[in-house]
This record gives C-alpha cells, sequence and structure tokens, in this order.
C-alpha cells in the first residue's frame, strides 16, 4: 500500500474525520459557489421580471376593468370635439362669414368705414382668419354690435378694439372704431 495512505490510516480517528470533513466542505463550498450562486442570481432575476409582470398584469386588468369608462368618455369627447368643429367654419364659409360681420355691424347702427381680409395664418389642425375692420357709430352701437359678434355660432374674436376721432352729431358722441376681427377654420389634415 502507499506510505501516505498508511500514515493517514494511522492518525487518530477525530483527525481522520475533521480531514475528511474539510474536504467535504471544500466540495460543498465549490458546489456553492460555481452552481448555486449562478442559479441564486438567475432565480432572483426572475423574481424580478415576474414581479414586473404581475405590475404589467395589474396595470393592464385595471385598464380593462374600466375599458366602458373610457369607451363612454371617448364616445362624449368625440360628441364634443364635433360640437367645436361645427364652431370652425371651413373653407367655403370664410368669406360668408366676415361679410355676415360687416351687415352685423350696419344692423346695429354702424357705418362700415373699411373691412379688409388678411392672409391666413395656419396654427396646425386650425387656421386663424385675420380681417382688419374700422366703423363709425355711437358707443352704444359698438357693444350691441360686439353682443351680436358673441351671439354667433361660430367662433370670433374682436381684438385691439380702439376708439377715437369723436364727433358729436346731434345729441350723441360718433366714433371711430378700429378692430381686428379674428376668426378660426378648420385645416383638414388630408
Amino acid at each position: 500500500m502507499n506510505p501516505r495512505v498508511e500514515k493517514l490510516l494511522k492518525l487518530p480517528l477525530y483527525k481522520r474525520l475533521a480531514m475528511l470533513g474539510s474536504v467535504l466542505l471544500l466540495i460543498v463550498g465549490l458546489l456553492v459557489w460555481f452552481v448555486g450562486m449562478p442559479m441564486y442570481e438567475e432565480m432572483e432575476q426572475l423574481k424580478q421580471e415576474a414581479q414586473k409582470l404581475d405590475a404589467e398584469i395589474a396595470e393592464k386588468r385595471l385598464l380593462a376593468n374600466n375599458l366602458a369608462k373610457y369607451k363612454a368618455e371617448f364616445a362624449k369627447m368625440e360628441k364634443r370635439f364635433e360640437a367645436a368643429l361645427t364652431r370652425l367654419p371651413n373653407q367655403s364659409e370664410i368669406p360668408s362669414l366676415l361679410t355676415n360681420l360687416a351687415g352685423l355691424a350696419k344692423d346695429n347702427g354702424l357705418e362700415v368705414l373699411e373691412f379688409k381680409p388678411a392672409a391666413e395664418v395656419p396654427k396646425g389642425f386650425f387656421a386663424e382668419v385675420p380681417a382688419d375692420l374700422r366703423l363709425r357709430g355711437t358707443y352704444h352701437n359698438v357693444a350691441l354690435f360686439a353682443g351680436a359678434v358673441s351671439d354667433l355660432p361660430r367662433i370670433v374674436n374682436l381684438n385691439n378694439l380702439t376708439m377715437g376721432n369723436a364727433k358729436i352729431a346731434g345729441n350723441q358722441a360718433v366714433i371711430e372704431i378700429s378692430t381686428k376681427v379674428l376668426t378660426y377654420r378648420f385645416v383638414d389634415s388630408k
């Protein structure tokens, strides 16, 4: 027999058991280090991925449970969008709308001195359609005109309203008014 093995066999029992335990501990440690640790790390990654997927499922389930509510809200928003579009004339309605403004001024006792449409300014899905308007009349007639403009079914703004050149005609003060009329037109994205 090998002299080294004989030397080991002659050692006291507790020393032989301690050496055997050390070798077993070394083997178990190597197994844990090279096999167990990578598997543990992979398991942790899979747990994190599972938690992320669970959260995603819960979020999607919440959306699915509220789908009817979202559909109703979408239908309501669509109706509001349609209503807003009716307030935005298309290209063919712009000249008549601007002519109606001049007619409104005359109907409210104002004299139209100048009505000059300007080039429209694109702003995405809509375009601003400006016009310069100069009027002559009483302050009361200007207020009536502004009220009539606000009652129009279309969006029309009177911007930069200036009044001046007041003159007395009879027992009333007649003033000249200049304003920038601003209306909007829907731009078809087609």
